[in-house]
């Protein structure tokens, strides 16, 4: 499977709209630099099948990325992929919206997310992510280990 490009970090799914996707390699390629492995769908060919594909990305990820526009909140695969996160307690404390353009009509259950709002500066919301899920990474260490 096509999935994440390094061997160690947190494995993140990256969900946006196919009209966010410059946004979308723009991050991967910042948390790929940090260290994180990140699976972005725009990996995946026309003859893959992306249902199944997308589905074992989402059963191996460990955060989720989600970019927030108009487009990507009316998109059938975000909606997916949001409600199979927030389902998910792998994903507890790492589903992050990030609004890369400014949308009214988002699910309302993200407002007690994590929210980041790009304004245009990719690499602070791309360490606003960072410091989030290596954040998390230390909770989950610390709950092991008691």
């Amino acid at each position: 499977m096509p999935m994440m490009s390094s061997e160690n970090g947190i494995r993140v799914f990256l969900s946006y709209a196919q009209s966010d996707q410059q946004w979308a390699r723009m991050l991967s390629e910042y948390l790929d630099a940090e260290g994180f492995q990140v699976f972005d769908p725009a990996v995946l060919l026309p003859g893959d099948n992306w249902s199944l594909e997308i589905g074992r990305a989402l059963d191996i990820s460990e955060a989720m990325v989600v970019l927030i526009s108009p487009a990507g909140v009316s998109s059938p695969w975000v909606q997916r992929e949001i409600q199979y996160a927030l389902g998910s307690e792998r994903f507890q404390d790492r589903l992050i919206p990030i609004e890369v353009e400014p949308t009214k009509d988002f699910p309302w259950v993200l407002n007690h997310l994590p929210w980041i709002k790009l304004e245009g500066n990719l690499a602070e919301a791309g360490q606003q992510v960072s410091e989030i899920l290596h954040a998390s990474g230390e909770s989950d260490v610390h709950a092991g280990s008691h």
